[in-house]
Order: C-alpha cells, then structure tokens, then sequence
C-alpha cells in the first residue's frame, strides 16, 4: 500500500515476513504494508499489464501476451510508462505463438521490443528508458548463441546496469542533479525482478535507493536547477477509444497534429486503443482534436515546472502529515448535516461562485486536468453531510465521480452528471432545501438537460472541422461538438455564438469570462449581446477559467 492509499503489487520470487508489514494473506496473495515506498516510473503500466494477464483464464501463451500488450497500454502513466508499454508490445508480439523460449527467441524479442518503443517517440531522446532498452537488446543479441537462460539474464543485467550508470553523460539535467534516469532504473529494477524469478530468489522489498552517477553527489543544490528549458508546461496524457481499428494513416495525422502544439509525443494505437502523451501549453487543444476519433479515459494532465519544484522543496513527512489528518477528517454521524454539495471547475471567479450558491466542496480541475477518484473521496469526507451532491462539470470526470461514489460506504453519494461548468451552476440555482433527495434529483436534471452553453477558444494552426474552414488563430465558439461560429474578430465570434444558442424561450444569458479577458471587454460584449438580443437578460460574470476567453451559457 502506497502513502497515497493505492496499491502496488510484486510479482515473481518469494515475499517474505523481512519485506515490511504483513497486513493479510488468503489464496496464496499476500498483502503487506509498504507505506512509504515509491513506484518507479513505469510501474502502472507493469501492475496494469500483469492484472490483465492473471484475468487470463487459460494458459494460453497468444492470449497472455495480448493480455499483457493491451494492459501495459491502457495503465501506462508518463513517457516512461508509455515507452515501457511498447516495450512490451514488441516483446509480446515477437514471443506470442511460442510455447517453449529460448536464449535466441529472447534476443529476438529484445530486438522488437527496442524498435517497437523507439518508433513509438517522435523524437526519441538518449540517456533515458530507451537507452538503457537498446543496451538490453544489443546485449542481447551478442549472446544469443548462450544455451543457458540463466548466466544470459546475468549479463544482459550488467550490460543494463552499466548503460543505466552512464545515462548522466548524456542528458545535462541528470548529471546536474547527480542522478541518473529514473525510467532507466525502473526498467533495471524491473529486469532484476526477472533475473531473481528465474533463480527463484526472495524479493527483498526495501524502499528504492536513489542511484548516484559516478562522481556525482547525490545533494542537489536547488539554486543551480533551472526550469526554463521546460518549454511546454503540461504533461498530457489520455488514452482515446475508438469505434473502428485505428489505421496508421490516422495515427500519422494524429502525430502530425501533436507536432503543432508541442513535444515529447508518444501517439501509439493498439487496435482501437490509442495511447496519447504529449507536453504542450494548452491540452485543451490535444483533448478536443482526441474527440474528433473517439472517446477518451484516463486523463492526466500535470504542470511539470510546479512538479519540478515540488520535487526539489516539499517536505515529504509534511505531506503525508496532512494527507493524514485529511483522511481524519471524515465524516461524523452525529453533527452531520442533511445535504452537502462537491463541484468541480477551474478558475477563481467559478470557486467564488459556487461558495456563494452553498457548495461546500470545491475540487480545482475540469478541461485541462481531471480529479482522480481519491481526490473526489476526499473532498466528499470533507463535507460533514449525511447526503452529498456531486457535479463533475465535465463528460470525461463523471465515471471518476461516478466510482467515488461506489466507494463511498458511510455517505449517501449522488451524482449528477454535468457535463459543463454552466450546468453544475444551474444545479444549485435550481436546488430547493425543502424538497426531497429525489425532488431536488429530478429538479436539477430537468434544469441542466435545458441549458445551452457555447465555449470560445481559437484555433492553433489552419483547419477544417465540420466542414468549417479555420485558419490558424481565428476564433471559434463550440456548442457541444458542434462548432456555431467562428472568425478573426473575438467579440464578433461570441456575439454570434450567443446567438447561435439562444431561441425564443430563452430569457437569460450569461456570459463568464476567463482568467485572459478584461472585465471592460467582457461588459462591452454583454452590451452587443443585449443590443442582438434585447428581450435576453445578459450578464457578465468572472469565471477565471483558462483554456476559454469565454463560457456562454443561455437559460
């Protein structure tokens, strides 16, 4: 068990009692505490993967390495954990119609496994996973005459090992620091796991061990770190589920697309799984361009240059003290009130909003970063209310919602799936303290099923989308998917978009604008909408929110 509360699991070997806590055994699993110990990168994709080999029913050797393939795919988190996955793809393809390995069908696998992930990275970059995938295999290859599995596993540890070492000598920012790559460790942790499974060795679970380059200290003096090499702010990472097999045409287009937004683009299909990792200024970009070839899951966006500095000066022992006493602070039957409320929404002027309308809990997130399930249970165990309302304000945060809900056993959770920040506001507008659960249920449905809202953003580079044709930086008012007007000129774009979804019922417009419009242009805009729209009450309201100069909501 993680500090953070998720799991991690160990496979091959012999766990013994040394290893940490043993919290419960039954059907041959054992749980022990590991609290405190950190994955290496990759470690979701390996769990993933090896969850959806044991659901494996029969030991079918195709099924299995299929199973492992789509698994390490789908839980891959991070460039590390999406190379690693290619990794395995490579390697599972190659062994898959085999029922007995031999030292030459590994180094062949090893082979595959190296071009597979290396085509999988636009520009793959040395002194990282890769490098050290490439040692393994060229290894490999040298002993693929070796008759013996064993001693074959020994060498290609040390030609990883010591690949692993030299990683400093070719990325700038790992000497600086004195480490060496942490992608790379994981891949040598995670061949040594194999190396003591074949001889049958006990699996020591010590906390990871922080390897130094040679010469190196392993104190880093945060003064010297720079960030701004860090061009592209967002780590941006999603998986798109398409209706029909993706074909390498599209995956290129799709590349291609990536390339105009920003970098370090891992863009790897897997039948009708797509598996997206890009860093980028804006993901909104990359999230709806994913929309257009299917659905999306496990959306993960992460501001590098704040996790950058986290890294260097958070005090570990103090996050997880508050981690802590935020888990402690749940819920209590005896002072707790009928109803609570949890929203999600990005910017200042939404949080605002929604305290005012009487939600307790207000979860920083929406079109560029979804909260996970934790995050939700937590924010629902700081509400002290025996029922709680949930609005996710966006499609791809309602199954996270949904889930904590599940979870939830001492709170009666309800969610309403909202699919826009405009629609979780109408909720609470609409909700009646003294009506019923099931009233207000039906009531606040019934209000966000009618509320329209159009969302104003520009496009990054020359286009045609629903047969519209774009250039790059003209404006561009979404409704839904649907794209109602566009054009050069900002004011004209929301003006007709206000338009666009307004109709004869319709007698308010609220018009919220985000954290890079003035207060002085969002007034003149309600002014032309009143004067387009005279019998509509218009009105301008801070949301704060980036990613949208403007969220335009009509009742």
């Amino acid at each position: 068990e993680q500090s953070d509360g998720s799991r991690a699991f160990v496979f091959g070997g012999t766990l013994t009692s040394e290893s940490g806590e043993i919290v419960s055994e039954s059907g041959g699993r054992t749980e022990v505490n590991l609290v405190g110990v950190e994955c290496h990168p990759g470690g979701d994709a390996v769990i993933s993967a090896s969850k959806e080999a044991l659901d494996v029913p029969e030991s079918d050797m195709e099924a299995i390495c299929r199973a492992i393939s789509s698994g390490a795919l789908r839980g891959a988190r991070g460039n590390s954990g999406v190379i690693l996955s290619q990794l395995f793809r490579g390697f599972t393809k190659s062994i898959r119609e085999k029922n007995r390995i031999t030292v030459p069908d590994l180094a062949e696998a090893a082979k595959k496994a190296v071009e597979s992930a290396y085509r999988a990275v636009m520009k793959p970059k040395e002194g990282t996973i890769l490098t050290v995938a490439r040692a393994i295999a060229d290894r490999a290859e040298e002993l693929k005459k070796q008759t013996e599995i064993g001693p074959f596993l020994d060498e290609v540890l040390i030609a990883a090992s010591e690949m692993l070492k030299r990683t400093p000598e070719m990325l700038p920012v790992l000497k600086q620091a004195g480490v060496v790559d942490s992608g790379g460790q994981g891949l040598v942790v995670f061949l040594q796991g194999i190396r003591d499974a074949y001889y049958g060795k006990e699996v020591v679970m010590a906390p990871p061990v922080l390897v130094k380059s040679e010469g190196e200290e392993a104190s880093v003096d945060v003064s010297e770190l720079e960030t701004s090499d860090i061009h592209f702010r967002y780590c941006t990472e999603f998986i798109i589920k398409s209706e029909t097999p993706f074909e390498e045409r599209v995956e290129g287009e799709l590349r291609d697309y990536l390339e105009t937004i920003g970098d370090s683009i891992v863009c790897v299909a897997d039948d009708t799984v797509v598996k997206i990792h890009v860093h980028t200024n804006d993901p909104g970009l990359a999230i709806q361009k994913a929309l257009t070839y299917g659905e999306l899951s496990r959306l993960k966006i992460d501001n590098m240059k704040e996790e950058h500095e986290e890294r260097l000066f958070k005090n570990s022992e103090k996050l997880a003290a508050e981690q802590k006493k935020a888990r402690e602070a749940a819920f209590r039957p005896d002072t707790a009130k009928e109803i609570g409320f949890v929203t999600v929404c990005s910017g200042e002027g939404f949080g605002e909003l929604f305290r005012q309308l009487g939600v307790d809990g207000v979860i920083s997130g929406g079109q560029t970063m979804n909260p996970s399930t934790e995050d939700f249970l937590s924010a629902i165990h700081g509400v002290n209310a025996k029922n709680v309302f949930i609005f996710p304000n966006n499609a791809n945060v309602i199954l996270a919602a949904e889930q904590a809900a599940k979870m939830e056993k001492q709170q009666n959770v309800i969610v309403i799936p909202t699919k826009e920040v405009t629609e979780g506001i109408t909720c609470m507008i609409h909700y009646l303290p003294e009506s019923s659960i099931e009233e207000n249920l039906a009531e606040m449905n019934g209000a966000r099923e009618q509320i329209r809202t159009a969302e104003i953003t520009y496009s990054v580079r020359d286009t045609v989308i629903d047969g519209v044709e774009l250039k790059k930086d003209d404006f561009m008012a979404l409704s839904g998917k649907t794209i109602v007007s566009s054009g050069t000129d900002l004011m004209e774009t929301a003006v007709r978009a206000s338009e666009a979804i307004a109709d004869e019922e319709t007698t308010v417009l609220m018009i919220y604008y985000g954290k890079d419009v003035s207060e002085e242009d969002a007034a003149l805009l309600a002014e032309k909408v009143r004067e387009a729209l005279p019998d509509v009450e218009v009105e301008p309201v801070s949301g704060g929110q980036p990613v949208y100069y403007y969220l335009i909501s009509a009742e």
